[in-house]
């Protein structure tokens, strides 16, 4: 079981996007996926229409609740996901005196039977106490990069902070990939982005780039994937690709 946590501080870089069309084209692939949001805006949970009206796994930080009690089906087959709720944005001060607060989830996902192939949890963007808890659960990092030239200097305090989780709390962690994401290559500047991450980067950065299209960003509305929504559009062959990616690092 692959728990990989999809992180980065900076907004509109795809996080949730990947998130939850990742999720939907492993599931294409027949992978079992649970989508953990832990993001208070709960983008995640509103774009599979899973949005929890109560407090959801805001209980689960700070009531000691079952996460099985937390788990939602999706429309999609072999995609469940864990909603967020808006108490989520509470709860730096609700943890704010419990020991261990860092290591809350991955406690809670030790409960979880390993019938998931892939856990991916859908982090805010900020490198606050929910981020934290999905880099102390998860064993492996993605990280969508948004191909603009300020996005560089946010993946290098990114990076600083895996490596102090890595040496302080959680010493398997890994990162698994940088997937360059809102790609378009009519444009220098998108390209010369990428020519820097893959010299900067060798090695860690995905063949597989998401390139912006009007269909990725219409299907939240319909509450659909992309896969759904427009099946033989760019961004789904995008996202498969990058699902086939995936599941061929893992083999290796």
């Amino acid at each position: 079981m692959s728990i990989i946590a999809i992180v980065n501080q900076k907004g509109g870089s795809a996080k949730t996007t990947t998130a939850v069309n990742l999720g939907a084209t492993l599931a294409e692939n027949g992978k079992k996926v649970l989508l953990i949001d832990v993001d208070p805006q709960g983008s995640s949970s509103k774009w599979l229409k899973c949005l929890n009206t109560e407090k959801g796994i805001y209980n689960v930080f700070v009531e000691n609740t079952s996460i099985y009690d937390n788990i939602s089906q999706t429309s999609i087959e072999g995609l469940t996901v864990i909603p967020s709720s808006q108490w989520l944005i509470g709860i730096d001060k609700a943890l704010a005196s419990e020991v261990g607060a860092e290591s809350i989830l991955r406690r809670k996902l030790g409960e979880l039977e390993n019938k998931w192939d892939y856990i991916l949890i859908d982090c805010p963007p900020a490198l606050g106490l929910l981020s934290l808890n999905a880099l102390v659960a998860a064993n492996e990092v993605l990280v969508p990069l948004e191909t603009r030239v300020m996005a560089l200097d946010g993946l290098a305090q990114l990076l600083r902070t895996i490596d102090t989780v890595k040496e302080r709390l959680n010493p398997g962690l890994k990162i698994n990939g940088i997937i360059p994401c809102r790609v378009d290559k009519r444009t220098r500047l998108s390209m010369d982005v990428i020519s820097d991450l893959r010299k900067r980067f060798n090695g860690m950065v995905y063949d597989t780039c998401i390139r912006e299209t009007v269909k990725l960003a219409e299907c939240p509305s319909f509450g659909q994937p992309i896969t759904i929504y427009d099946s033989k559009s760019q961004g789904a062959k995008d996202y498969r690709l990058l699902a086939k990616e995936l599941i061929k690092r893992k083999r290796k």
